[in-house]
């Protein structure tokens, strides 16, 4: 299929002689001889046949080719245009590119010479159209995530959910571990109008605190022991998409005016650098630490809270929302079967009846994951209470394992055993912190520290 490609040039004889070249190469070629002109025909193509490629000369009669380009952009955004300019008037040229051509090339030229910049500028177009379809296939292919949820907890947050997903504004998402905050971030950005874009998503619980901006901000090459490289943050990486910002409760303080500023401003540097990055990002944070508690306690800036808390979305525990449970265990035991091939059920009356009377301390996440349970360990192919019985229990004894079911990380394990020995020392030293820090060897600095960490209060230290 031939390109076809605008050309604006106001010398009759030169736009003849380009023309015919063009057309030599295999291209479809539409002339015409001023700015103005070419911007009817960019608009009057963009929504049938859009060109593939623009090319214009600076100097035209009226409009000139450089104050033109903003517009040919607008009119006909996937485009590429290249400025044909002269010899002498090269900074025109750099000009020329900074309002948004793709290349340039001086007059006189060789044909050769332009054959070469024309087929770089339609191979870029080609590879744009190339990724645009792939990322339409992938998106098109992707699994979508669901809320699943009938009762009137989880369609008052669908249909919030579905009014907040269409503004651009920052989302704060509230609930407990395993409620769903994530499946509910992935809602809100497929249906809004970054759905095209990167969903970026950063775990802040789970970054060690020494690397956590340069994870979040990126670094220039030098910028500390083991950058090698130049390597882009999470921010740059979200532009023009979305950015789950997930435990946003455990950011580090020193960093929280830097994220204040990078929400505000949509730019920040990269550490070590001094250049300010501009990027266009959506903001979506998730917690499930009481953050209005944190900034009365000072663990959480109140400016960079009011900013994030713009639209809020509150999750219920599942032990508020029982009588989605039957359907809950429906889609779980149908994507059991999808990954394993089974033709299990769903669970029955009295399967149901021991499911709803479990108190669900891990939410969705344990619910799942007792269902499968329940799944592997049914015999007849049948869910029943005895199966979902012998899934607790088993959940309830796996070592190292949280509330929830999930097995623990090396790094939670190791925060697990800390947590203990300073409850210990501090009980044991009747809450008086130099002296449990005495007695675990590290500075009573060190050890508030630790206690601010683990969110230790006074209440779990000192006897009923």
């Amino acid at each position: 299929m031939p390109s076809r490609i605008l050309l604006i040039e106001d010398d009759e004889a030169f736009r003849r002689m380009l023309e015919e070249a063009l057309a030599g190469l295999g291209h479809e070629v539409v002339p015409t001889g001023s700015a103005e002109d070419g911007l009817v025909l960019a608009r009057e193509q963009a929504g049938t046949e859009p060109f593939d490629l623009i090319l214009t000369d600076v100097r035209l009669p009226g409009m000139t080719g450089v104050a033109s380009l903003p517009l040919l952009r607008e009119a006909s955004p996937g485009t590429e245009i290249i400025v044909m300019t002269a010899y002498t008037d090269h900074e025109t040229a750099l000009d020329a590119m900074r309002q948004g051509a793709s290349d340039f090339f001086t007059k006189p030229f060789r044909l050769s010479e332009m054959q070469i910049v024309v087929a770089r500028a339609l191979e870029k177009r080609s590879l744009k159209r190339e990724i645009g379809a792939l990322r339409a296939v992938l998106r098109q292919g992707r699994p979508q995530r669901q809320a699943v949820g009938e009762g009137p907890a989880m369609r008052a947050v669908l249909a919030f959910v579905e009014r907040v997903a269409a503004l651009d504004t920052s989302v704060l998402i509230l609930g407990e571990s395993g409620t769903g905050k994530e499946v509910v971030a992935d809602l809100i950005h497929e249906a809004s109008p970054r759905a095209a874009g990167h969903f970026v998503k950063v775990n802040c619980a789970s970054i060690p605190e020494n690397l956590m901006e340069s994870e979040l901000f990126g670094h220039e090459k030098g910028a500390f022991t083991g950058a090698f490289t130049a390597r882009a943050g999470k921010f740059e990486l979200a532009s023009g998409g979305s950015l789950l910002l997930d435990e946003i409760g455990d950011m580090p303080l020193h960093l929280q005016p830097k994220i204040l500023r990078a929400v505000e401003q949509k730019q920040s540097e990269r550490v070590g650098g001094s250049k300010p990055l501009r990027f266009d990002v959506r903001i979506i944070a998730a917690t499930n630490v009481d953050l209005a508690r944190r900034v009365a306690d000072k663990a959480f800036r109140e400016d960079l809270y009011y900013r994030l808390n713009v639209a809020t979305i509150h999750l219920p525990a599942l032990r508020e929302r029982k009588e989605d449970i039957p359907l809950l265990a429906a889609h779980f035991v149908r994507a059991f079967n999808e990954r394993s091939g089974a033709d299990i059920p769903p669970p029955g009356q009295a399967a149901l009846d021991r499911l709803v009377a479990h108190d669900w301390p891990g939410n969705v996440r344990q619910f799942a994951n007792v269902v499968e349970r329940a799944a592997i360990f049914s015999r007849s192919g049948i869910i029943t209470a005895a199966d979902v019985e012998l899934a607790l229990a088993e959940v309830a004894q796996t070592p190292g394992a949280a509330a929830d079911g999930r097995p623990l990380s090396l790094r939670q394990t190791m925060d697990e055993v800390e947590r203990s020995l300073i409850l210990a020392a501090l009980r044991q030293a009747s809450g008086v912190q130099t002296r449990a820090a005495r007695a675990l060897g590290i500075t009573p600095t060190n050890l508030w520290n630790k206690i601010r960490k683990h969110r230790i209060n006074t209440a779990e230290i000192l006897p009923d």
